[in-house]
């Protein structure tokens, strides 16, 4: 029976100790408090978990952490892209074996890759792996958006590719995708204030940051959206806009990781190029 992805995932962080190591016990109490939170999956190694500064030692024990905490009680979808599409391959064949549902895997970034180029990055991405692979789109990050064609596309040529994570801010390209892909086909939004507006338009839920720090308000106000329950979620929402403001206004995991600490839940560390939140 192949996984379910609507609703709430959490772009997990990674914590670290001040020596700038990874808080592993950190770590397996924020995962306990996600699941607990009511959150649907788990997302491991994305932007969010600042997986670009990690090595690869450091990666898989990240994985293992969250295998081990999980046992398998919600789907783990873990960060697998770049732009470099032989090193995703090699990270993705080295991972393979491991107990992980699907990669989210971002559009190559700096590169600038033509529509045919970032089809043939996910074709080569796609053939490498057996497990589900939902695609992600942010351009203000990636200098590099993802067309609604070529999400199609791809869609259309490959069962494994499930979804994507849309996080471009143009919902009418969001609302192209959602209208002609099959019903089967997730739409997730990867941008916490958009997510209600995109639940309108028929999308499938939320890959959030401020559900590290609020899991059972983030995961009640999505199940409220889908329900079409809006005037409640949307009060869910209105109680979180100032904090979702606030955590993305010097980057993210800056902001996430700064209420966190308030929050008891992590030390404030954070790895360069980044610095702690003013």
């Amino acid at each position: 029976m192949p996984k379910q992805y609507k609703g709430t995932g959490v772009a997990v962080i990674t914590p670290f100790k001040k020596d700038g190591s990874i808080d592993i016990p950190a770590l397996e109490n924020i995962i306990q408090h996600l699941i607990e939170g009511g959150v649907n999956y788990l997302v491991a190694l994305g932007t969010t978990g600042e997986s670009v500064t990690l090595s690869k030692k450091e990666m898989l024990q990240v994985i293992e952490t969250f295998i081990k905490v999980n046992a398998n009680r919600v789907p783990l979808v873990v960060g697998a892209g770049g732009n470099n599409t032989s090193k995703v391959i090699q990270f993705i064949n080295e991972t393979e074996s491991l107990n992980i549902d699907a990669w989210l895997s971002v559009a190559p970034y700096y590169n600038k890759p033509s529509q045919e180029g970032i089809y043939r990055h996910y074709v080569a991405i796609a053939n490498a792996t057996e497990k589900d692979i939902i695609l992600y789109n942010v351009p203000p990050r990636t200098s590099s958006n993802i067309e609604a064609g070529t999400v199609l596309r791809l869609a259309n040529d490959f069962e494994n590719i499930i979804g994507i994570k849309e996080a471009s801010g143009d919902l009418s390209q969001c609302a192209s995708i959602i209208q002609d892909a099959d019903e089967d086909f997730f739409v997730i939004s990867g941008d916490d204030a958009l997510a209600l507006p995109l639940l309108s338009l028929g999308g499938d839920g939320l890959i959030s940051v401020i559900g590290n720090a609020f899991p059972i308000e983030v995961s009640d106000m999505i199940q409220l959206g889908l329900d079409n329950d809006v005037q409640s979620a949307s009060i869910i929402y209105y109680q979180l806009l100032p904090f979702i403001e606030l955590i993305f206004r010097e980057g993210n995991p800056t902001g996430i990781k700064a209420l966190m600490s308030v929050q008891e839940k992590i030390q404030n560390e954070i790895r360069l190029p980044l610095v702690k939140a003013s």
